[in-house]
């Protein structure tokens, strides 16, 4: 069967409409189709800014996303130009997500987007960390797609993502994705199954630093961390041999418990250890006290980073340790909470392409200064112009209404 390459203007009006070349809409214009021409009633573009609205206004299943168009499809045909005010039904969606999106080449052109806007990806701290499509794990088994993301969590939009495959772990992910990004005064943190010395290597030598989480996995530096850190014990007459501990404490209330974090770096094992351009350990001592009943919990981890004591004062370390949770605050949880990405049905790349849609979709609501999410949805699926507007013009940074 011959190939017909899909064009831009499926049932798009002869004198056309207008759109900003560098907003959204053109950047999503770019995508290869990989669909057959014959017979096809949606341009790509046009259903993935359907998917896009819908998902702005609050919609996040396939079936809402299609009755939510449905029911706008004659103002939504009149913002983009449209000839037929026409809705695709739910299935519609699902093979367009699932056959027609080259995954890479979305991630490429979301990523191009966000970099492309006004005072972006100018913050220091970049966050990896993996997350698995629970919705994708099939019955009676353990693994699903499991998506690998370098994210800015200051500025709340998602560098790069890449799909670990089932054949490796999040190592070699990782290497693919800071291979593919400028980490030139960048700082990556990441968890404890990432704290590995080709890694290291790799971020400093692109110009990076690192600040890792040490656990049993690089057993050898965790007990040296440990034993710099223990009480000393010193025979009468005899004091303790010098130190350059540097402490930073900060307290906390929320969530039902109060909670104090202590960071105590140090210099010492520079040269000691055979770590890749380690300058400086620490230890982050995390007690939390619950309100409601007074039950006290405390927890103990390590780490190790390339910053040196004059980068980065114990204040700082403290500052970096606790930003890693950025991602899981910040992209993970508002994913899986309020875009419900775990209860998604969507098999393999489907469920790939949907994630790569809710990254794309947090990044222009943070892009507006919104910090809760769920009133911005509220205000979009209020004020359908100005959902269209976020798609068709140029990005301005401010909070909605």
């Amino acid at each position: 069967m011959k190939y017909t390459p899909v064009p831009f203007d499926v049932n798009l009006r002869p004198e056309g409409f207008l759109v900003d070349v560098d907003s959204l809409f053109a950047a999503l214009a770019k995508l290869q189709d990989r669909r057959d021409a014959r017979g096809l009633r949606y341009a790509l573009v046009t259903v993935l800014v359907f998917i896009i609205l819908a998902k702005l206004a609050g919609e996040d299943h396939l079936r809402g996303i299609a009755q939510w168009v449905q029911l706008r499809k004659e103002a939504l045909a009149e913002a983009l130009g449209l000839a037929k005010p026409q809705a695709p039904h739910a299935t519609t969606y699902s093979r367009v997500l699932r056959w027609a999106v080259d995954i890479e080449e979305l991630e490429q052109v979301v990523s191009q987007f966000f970099a492309a806007q006004p005072q972006t990806g100018q913050s220091v701290v970049v966050n990896l960390d993996g997350k698995t499509l629970r919705g994708t794990i099939p019955a009676g088994q353990t693994k699903g797609v499991h998506l690998l993301a370098a994210y800015l969590p200051q500025e709340g939009w998602v560098l790069l993502q890449v799909e670990v495959g089932s054949w490796e772990n999040e190592i070699p992910a990782a290497m693919r994705i800071l291979q593919q990004l400028d980490l030139r005064g960048k700082i990556v943190t990441g968890d404890a199954l990432l704290t590995q010395r080709e890694l290291s290597t790799q971020i400093v030598e692109a110009g990076g630093e690192y600040v890792w989480r040490v656990k049993g996995n690089q057993a050898r530096l965790k007990e040296d961390i440990e034993v710099l850190f223990a009480p000393e014990s010193c025979m009468p007459g005899f004091s303790p041999s010098h130190k350059d501990f540097r402490t930073a404490i900060t307290r906390d209330k929320g969530h039902g418990r109060l909670e104090r974090r202590t960071l105590t770096a140090s210099s010492l094992l520079k040269g000691y250890v055979s770590w890749p351009y380690a300058e400086q350990v620490f230890r982050l001592e995390r007690r939390f006290r619950r309100i409601g009943d007074g039950k006290l919990m405390e927890e103990t981890t390590y780490g190790v980073t390339s910053l040196t004591a004059t980068e980065a004062s114990s204040e700082r370390l403290l500052h970096l340790a606790r930003a890693h949770w950025g991602i899981e605050n910040g992209l993970h949880y508002r994913r899986d909470e309020t875009f419900r990405e775990d209860r998604c049905r969507l098999k393999g790349q489907g469920a790939q392409a949907m994630a790569a849609i809710n990254n794309l979709v947090l990044g222009l609501l943070r892009n507006r200064s919104t910090e809760y999410i769920p009133d911005a949805r509220r205000y979009y699926a209020a004020h359908l112009e100005e959902a269209v507007a976020l798609v068709l013009r140029s990005p301005a940074p401010g909070a909605p209404g």
